[in-house]
């Protein structure tokens, strides 16, 4: 978790009438962790959803809100302006396609409120910005730049006096002799050519997502600002834009609008949201009985506006607030709007001596009697992806299920059997010694109506000698010596199967999975040396009360 370093003194200020104690007190129920303290220094840990908090001006704007001196939504000011303009050349739209700016004028900037903007700039670069891939932000002495700018690209041996250097570096020394561009040089990949953002007089501002221009670097002597944020993605970008404009105009900057034109590329809106909730979730929810005012103060108090419309709450989101998704957000913003220090704790009306789930107990039962059958149980993740799932083992992806907003670019797939996993496992163990023997009991997942999740045991082995008969006799040891349970076998066949080598297995006349000899396809495939043999069956309620 990320920790910034604040001063009480300086906080007060920020907040209005105020004493310590009661920002001390306060910082807590906003969210917020107290790491340590030092006289009048206080360094404290918050949540990356939160990149507004990385400056005391943030978190004086939500103490502001929470102690009910200032409260509902902060709107952004930001005044149309014709001088300030970036022309977005085509050359860019394959390395780092979008480019966004706003103009901050007339503020005051001493040596506290720069440590606070750089502090802010790294924790958005780490979070939103994923170490800079996604989007990144500079910012610049208006002043020393001469609008209107070109985002173009340029090749290596361009050259320009970088941050925090005297002498003037080509694009390749600054990638292999700086700290940042050895840092983030790998970003741009391989390309002969880098982005660069120039003014018009043809002086370098910008090499993104690397390092500023020295020419433009912030002083104590900086009135006027210009903030530019380039990245992969245009959402991102802009809500990287939102946090350090909703900062700045906080700190007593006047805004206005910069004109972005050309590839794909359009000018900042940094628009408002509206999201609706029933107070009857919130109530339900936090265990409580709030008035309709008292839901909409709580939530101003959060820093948002609210107003009723018959049973629904109307909540305007500011721009910055890109953390609030849905209506469960909305419940934990009246929370703390309402005072989480103010919950009082109730003994549950049903109180019952804590026990094992039976299904909990049933799996435990026969993980323990696969492990004193001699197999090693795996543990696969239930996101899988095509590949595996599919392609690898001639399965029909009709019904496939795929998750939005993955964090892994390839593991997308809910999976809806266990087998092609452990097949998979196989695979990447070959230079291991045979036999080798694995079970996995897990959910997987069908595209019903609802979507469905059951729970399946998957087995599978491997070695020279491994064949039809020897897996269904593990099958039968497990359910019905093992058990109790009489299970009947009818040949069928399976994509995933040996013809002649595959049947379904029935339970109570209703068949509950498949076993057979993996199909040589799929063997070879994996480049598994040895045959393989498998089955998997369904965990149902009926399979299960009868363990």
């Amino acid at each position: 978790m990320p920790v910034i370093e604040l001063s009480y003194s300086r906080l007060q200020k920020l907040i209005g009438k105020v004493s310590k104690k009661q920002i001390s007190d306060s910082l807590p129920f906003l969210g917020l962790d107290i790491e340590s303290e030092d006289k009048d220094l206080v360094r404290i840990e918050y949540s990356p959803n939160r990149p507004d908090y990385s400056t005391d001006i943030g978190i004086a704007l939500g103490l502001q809100g929470l102690l009910g001196i200032k409260t509902g939504l902060l709107k952004l000011t930001i005044k149309k302006s014709k001088n300030y303009s970036i022309s977005v050349k085509p050359t860019i739209s394959k390395i780092r396609p979008f480019v966004t700016g706003i103009i901050a004028k007339n503020g005051k900037i001493d040596d506290k409120t720069i440590k606070q903007l750089m502090t802010m700039q790294e924790d958005l670069h780490f979070g939103i910005g994923r170490k800079r891939k996604k989007s990144s932000i500079g910012i610049h002495d208006l002043d020393k730049i001469s609008f209107p700018l070109t985002y173009s690209t340029v090749d290596k041996n361009h050259k320009f006096i970088p941050l925090n250097s005297e002498k003037e570096l080509s694009i390749s020394e600054i990638i292999s002799e700086t700290e940042t561009g050895k840092d983030y040089g790998h970003l741009l990949g391989q390309s002969s050519q880098v982005p660069i953002i120039v003014d018009s007089d043809k002086n370098t501002v910008s090499f993104p997502p690397i390092i500023n221009a020295g020419i433009t670097t912030v002083t104590t002597k900086t009135k006027n600002l210009f903030v530019e944020v380039t990245g992969i993605n245009k959402a991102d970008a802009e809500d990287m834009l939102s946090v350090v404009a909703t900062i700045l105009q906080s700190a007593g900057f006047k805004l206005e609008n910069v004109h972005i034109s050309g590839a794909k590329n359009s000018s900042p809106k940094l628009e408002e949201k509206k999201i609706s909730v029933d107070s009857s979730l919130i109530n339900q929810t936090l265990g409580l009985d709030l008035s309709t005012p008292k839901i909409l103060s709580s939530l101003k108090k959060s820093r948002l506006n609210a107003i009723s419309k018959g049973k629904k709450i109307v909540c305007t989101i500011p721009p910055y607030r890109f953390d609030i998704f849905g209506p469960m957000d909305l419940v934990e913003e009246v929370a703390l709007g309402y005072g989480i220090q103010n919950f009082e704790p109730n003994v549950s009306p049903s109180q019952t001596i804590g026990q094992t789930n039976p299904v909990s107990l049933h799996l435990k039962s026969l993980n323990q009697t696969m492990i004193g059958l001699g197999f090693l149980e795996a543990l696969n993740s239930s996101l899988s992806s095509k590949r595996v799932l599919y392609d690898m083992t001639n399965r029909d992806s009709k019904n496939i299920l795929s998750v939005l907003d993955s964090k892994s670019q390839e593991h997308t797939i809910l999976r809806d059997s266990i087998l092609p996993g452990l097949i998979e496992n196989l695979s990447r163990n070959i230079h291991e010694s045979y036999p080798q023997k694995m079970f996995e009991t897990g959910n997987i997942f069908n595209l019903d109506k609802p979507i469905s999740e059951k729970i399946n045991l998957a087995v599978i082995s491997a070695h020279k000698d491994a064949n039809f008969t020897e897996i269904k006799s593990v099958l039968q040891t497990l359910l019905k010596i093992g058990f109790g349970i009489q299970i009947e076998t009818k040949t069928v066949s399976n994509s995933t199967f040996k013809d002649g080598h595959c049947a379904k297995i029935l339970f109570d006349g209703n068949t509950i999975g498949i076993i057979g000899e993996i199909n040589s396809t799929i063997i070879e495939n994996y480049k598994i040396r040895v045959p393989v043999v498998g089955f998997e069956i369904s965990l149902s309620d009926s399979v299960l009360k009868s363990l």
